[in-house]
């Protein structure tokens, strides 16, 4: 079966292919594509494979690999729709692999699940959370997230496509209705005050940025102005704006295949996912991002929070998805009694507005708008998890590594093509050799 897309993913080869990574069912492509996610990261607002400290809010779902410190207050999930939260893991809106120290950790929406120790006080609104075993094999993931990022990178630059670097403006202009991918130096990129990016509205812009580490505060950058077609003009991205509704913002992905520190201005609002899997990804202390940050490693305080837009564009990719199907069930974490206090002494206060949650900002829901619907104290009493009140989970509720090729329709899935590309090469040799047998008997 032959996938259909554009000359630029072509480019790339078989064995660089970005077969199988599959998007959520809900993104819509032609009969003759399939869409291009990534993975089980894209569920998430967080995705980090070691350990995340940070302060005050995550508007999306946060998933960490290794020890989460949220001390001095942390909200998870405000705004996660009912469709978002089935599409987790178990459920889940926050998983952290390890130890989970907070002062006051609320989850909005979802369950939450720890697999070490907890320090603190941890709550859910509309879920439950517990200790448990993880739910995602962030190894496995993380295996397949920089195998995706490294053949991004070698898609080579769309035709047509300018970056434009004067003075301190720096402008990506690219005209594809469907893909538009741009190479840029880092020293080029953190040169930039402001960052101008002009593509049609619906397509995928992919930045691959070049360099072992890249730092927005070099000069300050401010702003990341996206064209906004309908008002022929360029609309600075934040949290109650965005150019065309969103639709620029939520297909555009920031590559850093071979970068170990990412560093985020404190004065400018970041603008779309960023997928930086071999990095130290600091957020700073004030802006968000407006999208998901996929890293190694993960600090960030003060207003330097993670807004609820996911990537929701297609990828490219040359080879057909395996079919099989793969096994395991996400763990659901046990239920714990509540009003159960989560550390000696400690007793939590299942009502009343999480102190994690930053005050007098308007929270706007995945499509841009802001969202006018009622505080997290309005919301169901929370149940309240204790560090070491239940048992390991038992092997038929083990955690579902994620390591399967397959996609059965519930979430993306992200495994690496080269082995697909060598079974495809080898079958097609197979049907050859054995046509040729046939007509020298007939």
């Amino acid at each position: 079966m032959r996938i259909s897309t554009s000359a630029a993913a072509l480019a790339v080869g078989g064995s660089l292919a970005l077969a199988g990574l599959v998007a959520p069912a809900a993104q819509a492509v032609g009969a003759d594509q399939e869409c291009r996610g990534l993975g089980v990261a894209g569920l998430y607002g967080e995705f980090v494979e070691g350990d995340d400290t940070h302060t005050p809010d995550a508007e999306g779902a946060v998933a960490v690999g290794g020890n989460a410190d949220f001390r001095g207050g942390f909200s998870v999930g405000q705004e996660l729709t009912a469709e978002q939260v089935a599409a987790l893991p178990g459920g889940n809106a926050l998983v952290v692999a390890g130890d989970l120290t907070g002062t006051n950790t609320q989850v909005m929406k979802g369950n939450g699940v720890y697999g070490g120790t907890l320090t603190g006080v941890l709550e859910a609104h509309q879920g439950k959370v517990g200790r448990g075993a993880s739910p995602i094999d962030f190894k496995a993931e993380f295996a397949k997230l920089r195998a995706a990022s490294a053949a991004l990178a070698a898609v080579p630059q769309t035709a047509g496509a300018t970056v434009q670097a004067d003075g301190g403006r720096l402008t990506l202009t690219g005209g594809d209705a469907k893909y538009n991918g741009f190479t840029v130096d880092a020293a080029k990129l953190q040169g930039a005050k402001d960052v101008f990016v002009r593509v049609p509205a619906g397509s995928v812009t992919v930045v691959t940025v070049t360099g072992s580490s890249y730092g927005m505060a070099a000069a300050g950058t401010t702003g990341f102005q996206l064209w906004d077609e309908a008002k022929a003009a360029y609309v600075l991205d934040d949290k109650l704006q965005s150019a065309a509704g969103g639709a620029v913002r939520a297909g555009l992905l920031w590559n850093f295949p071979s970068a170990t520190k990412v560093v985020k201005s404190s004065k400018a609002a970041w603008a779309g996912t960023v997928l930086a899997p071999n990095a130290a990804f600091d957020l700073g202390s004030g802006g968000p991002v407006n999208g998901s940050v996929i890293a190694a490693s993960l600090t960030g305080k003060g207003g330097a929070e993670t807004h609820h837009y996911p990537f929701t564009g297609c990828l490219p990719a040359v080879l057909p998805t395996p079919s099989a199907t793969p096994t395991g069930t996400p763990t659901v974490p046990p239920v714990v009694p509540t009003g159960t206090p989560s550390t000696p002494g400690a007793t939590a206060q299942p009502s009343g507005t999480p102190s994690g949650t930053p005050s007098g900002t308007p929270s706007g829901p995945a499509g841009g708008k802001p969202s006018g619907g009622a505080s997290p104290s309005a919301s169901a009493s929370p149940s309240t998890s204790a560090p070491a009140a239940s048992a390991p989970a038992s092997p038929s509720a083990s955690a579902n590594t994620g390591g399967g090729l397959a996609h059965t329709g519930s979430g993306p899935v992200l495994p690496l093509a080269i082995g697909g590309a060598v079974v495809l090469a080898a079958g097609g040799g197979i049907v050859v050799a054995t046509r040729r047998r046939a007509a020298k008997k007939a």
